[in-house]
């Protein structure tokens, strides 16, 4: 079965409670914006990826993108996360996994989250979509600079 949204296909719209305030998705459009899915706080491969985030913060400021993380945890365990950590990324708070399962990333069976990139369009279009296989490895900064230089160039309106 098919990933959706696949590229070239309208990013479904959504709205979620993060570490900065709501976050909507349709309220930056004319931005590229990075959806980084992620199993969990506090895990070892989570931390390490939004560890590695905090470490590169000046080259993901240079990506001209906006970037959120996205996993079933609460505001609490988000917030914790980060203030343990010194995280950079907001994080999105999707605890009952809609907007996870409306972009296929969410496990059924094991109820969580599955790691992902979507990098979605000025216009509101999936431009490009890494689904992880086991979750054990994530994109570093390097690598979504790498995605987003691929894609064509930014609309300027």
């Amino acid at each position: 079965m098919a990933k959706t949204p696949q590229v070239g296909e309208p990013a479904p719209d959504f709205e979620l409670e993060g570490t900065e305030g709501t976050f909507r998705l349709s309220e930056h459009r004319g931005e590229r914006v990075v959806l980084l899915f992620y199993p969990g706080d506090e895990t070892p491969v989570c931390t390490r990826q939004f560890c590695s985030y905090r470490d590169d913060r000046e080259r993901l400021e240079d990506l001209d993108a906006t970037i959120v993380g996205i996993s079933g945890g609460d505001l609490d365990s988000h917030r914790a996360f980060i203030a343990k950590h010194g995280l950079t990324v907001p994080l999105l708070a999707d605890v009952d996994h809609e907007v996870a399962g409306a972009y296929s990333a969410f496990l059924a069976p094991l109820t969580m989250t599955r790691r992902a990139v979507i990098i979605v369009d000025e216009r509101g279009i999936v431009c490009y979509r890494h689904d992880h296989r086991l979750g054990l490895d994530y994109q570093a900064a390097g690598e979504l600079e790498q995605a987003l230089a691929s894609l064509p160039k930014r609309e300027r309106t």
